[in-house]
């Protein structure tokens, strides 16, 4: 037996599950030097949600924010997370683009890639493992934990034996909803050890409260490393805390050795940061203790309440709370982690505010049952399976996912074109193109800012971020000097401005990727389709036009991507079940379609309008049965 690593996942994992990963780096940067002095095994620092959010709501460089923590940080290893195939966005990328945005995060900073696949599905895996290898990091295969009928000790086994023969370093149990128990995580432990063989790193969300005893139990059977977080990002969504985990491992042969009181110097920090910026404390509720019955993880949980509270329907989340293990049944019993989480909850709103069960079905649900994302674990039905797919194409099973993408790095460099002037750039157009554009457009001087800041500062290399940031916070406010409202605080240099517009178009479409970062998704209008609807504007309009409406709270686009023909305009005829717009909310990008064979006779929105669950977005004219247009009355 030995001491028990700890890997600290504050700056990660444990704002994104308490904070929407909005914390920027300038509230980091300050503690970081202490943090390096604690003797972590790593910090987890970069991966998951952190790199679109920095696009699109902080307006910050993820690459930048990388080599900034790991300049404050030179004597600890940085850890990211990599969704394997969808690295850090909502869609599989062709092995060139893996390969290099793996090296590229290695020269800027990370040391350790923990790296799953939603379905355990070691094909989504391959790439990442090839690549890691290739760049000399240590590779972390996380095994995603979840309950059910066709999870169990031996698939589990079977999985981390795959990761091994990849070159897997360490192995990572990765309990993203607070899932397991203490004598579970002993007996998962023990036959790891026994039959993998590699060191076993405990990840578990704290969510019910049991993550703490689940980690001593683990220790005490021979987990290696464990994650946890400073008190004041700790609990609720998020990891135990470290102070408690230190404590409770003291004078036993487990002890992590570190020092108490500068774990608690620390998370003063922390405290001041948390109450700056107004964030919440992690907290364990009722609902949060259903998680033994619901399973849906904390970050789930959070995003569902955050999108019902936005379609108005915030009474009816015990109702989704009850339809998403009914909908994950039905689906084969896919763990819930991204992109699985907000594919089946969201899935489960629909069949919910509709009030009609898989009447309307998200592409990326539909790509799912045809196999694109890759293996279901279990059973489809196949009643879901012949009501959304048909008779369209499955993928074979020997067909790799990943396989089908071939889009190289080479193609993306060119469609950038000079916007991009580094790799980084490029990798940053891979991942979410429409943010990248619109950041590199605004900040096309970066290179020489930085490289004036290094030549002109009289600090270090680490004052040379600070001052990078602070130089941006500044240009922001000059470039957005006729905003309602600007605040700026001393200390941290803390900028916040607030633009009505944009205030008004996140409360629409908060944490919703932009097109290009998930699949499409299919939609039929709401019924009753046909009624003719209040024209907002006072028209009068013929009684048989019928308003095509939004089904929920979102963002109005008339084309499939920015530049593109629009999917119809007045005076087209459209064919039923055609697509005529997209709403994009709920992190997916809905096709609307039309009822029924008609002419577009009215577009009452422009692109890019937000739009309330029932906004009449167009009225089409149907044609009727004798294939005439009805005179208009």
């Amino acid at each position: 037996m030995s001491k028990l690593a700890i890997m600290d996942t504050t700056i990660r994992d444990g704002q994104q599950s308490l904070w929407a990963t909005r914390m920027r780096v300038g509230d980091m940067l300050p503690i970081l030097p202490k943090m390096d002095q604690v003797g972590y095994w790593a910090i987890e620092a970069w991966g998951g949600a952190t790199f679109d959010t920095c696009l699109r709501f902080l307006d910050e460089n993820p690459w930048e924010r990388l080599r900034a923590i790991k300049a404050k940080t030179p004597n600890t290893p940085l850890s990211m997370l990599s969704r394997g195939q969808n690295l850090v966005g909502y869609k599989h990328y062709s092995k060139d683009v893996v390969n290099h945005f793996i090296a590229a995060a290695k020269r800027n900073g990370v040391d350790v890639f923990r790296v799953f696949d939603a379905l355990n599905d070691i094909r989504n895996v391959v790439d990442n493992a090839e690549a890691i290898k290739d760049c000399g990091g240590l590779f972390e295969g996380a095994i995603s934990y979840t309950v059910s009928p066709v999870h169990t000790l031996d698939s589990y086994l079977e999985y981390g034996q795959q990761l091994k023969e990849l070159g897997a370093d360490t192995i990572a149990i990765k309990d993203m909803a607070g899932l397991l128990t203490p004598y579970r995580a002993e007996r998962l432990v023990k036959a790891f050890n026994a039959e993998v063989g590699l060191p076993v790193h405990i990840h578990s969300h704290y969510v019910g409260g049991m993550a703490p005893s689940v980690i001593v139990k683990a220790a005490e059977a021979g987990a290696a490393i464990a994650d946890t977080a400073h008190a004041p990002l700790a609990f609720g969504n998020s990891h135990p805390a470290v102070e408690m985990i230190v404590t409770a491992l003291r004078e036993s042969p487990y002890d992590t050795e570190l020092d108490l009181n500068l774990l608690l110097e620390i998370s003063e920090y922390w405290e001041e940061v948390r109450k700056r910026g107004h964030y919440k404390r992690g907290v364990s509720t009722l609902t949060h203790m259903k998680v033994y019955q619901h399973q849906v993880p904390g970050g789930m949980m959070s995003n569902l309440m955050a999108q019902l509270a936005v379609q108005n329907a915030e009474d009816r989340l015990p109702e989704v709370m009850a339809e998403i293990p009914k909908v994950r049944a039905e689906v084969g019993y896919p763990p819930l982690v991204t992109p699985m989480s907000q594919i089946v909850g969201t899935q489960a709103v629909f069949n919910v505010i509709t009030g009609r069960r898989w009447g309307v079905v998200t592409r990326e649900m539909k790509d799912y049952l045809r196999g694109f994302y890759g293996k279901a674990p279990g059973h489809i039905s196949t009643e879901i399976m012949n009501k959304v797919v048909g008779n369209e194409e499955v993928l074979p099973p020997d067909v790799s996912p990943g396989s089908l993408v071939t889009t190289t790095y080479d193609e993306l460099a060119e469609e950038i074109g000079d916007l991009a002037h580094s790799e980084e750039d490029v990798l940053m157009y891979a991942m979410f193109p429409n943010e990248a554009r619109t950041y590199l457009s605004k900040h096309g001087t970066s290179e020489k800012v930085d490289f004036l800041m290094e030549q002109e500062s009289s600090g270090t290399k680490e004052d040379d971020y600070v001052d990078i940031n602070q130089i941006r916070e500044l240009v922001r406010i000059a470039e957005d000097s006729g905003v309602g409202e600007i605040t700026v605080e001393e200390e941290g240099a803390r900028v916040s401005v607030r633009m009505p517009s944009a205030v008004a178009a996140s409360a629409a479409t908060a944490a919703v990727p932009a097109a290009d970062a998930t699949p499409t998704a299919s939609v039929a209008a709401p019924e009753p389709a046909k009624e003719q609807a209040p024209a907002d504007d006072g028209k009068e309009r013929p009684a048989n036009w019928y308003a095509v409406k939004a089904p929920m709270v979102g963002t109005f686009y008339a084309a499939p991507a920015p530049g593109e023909d629009p999917f119809v305009k007045v005076g087209d005829e459209v064919t039923a079940n055609q697509t005529v717009c997209i709403v994009e909310a709920m992190k997916l990008m809905n096709e609307i379609t039309a009822e029924e064979i008609g002419t577009v006779r009215e577009i009452c929105v422009s692109d890019g309008d937000p739009v309330e669950f029932g906004t009449v977005l167009m009225y089409i004219e149907p044609i009727s049965s004798n294939g005439t247009v009805p005179e208009n009355v």
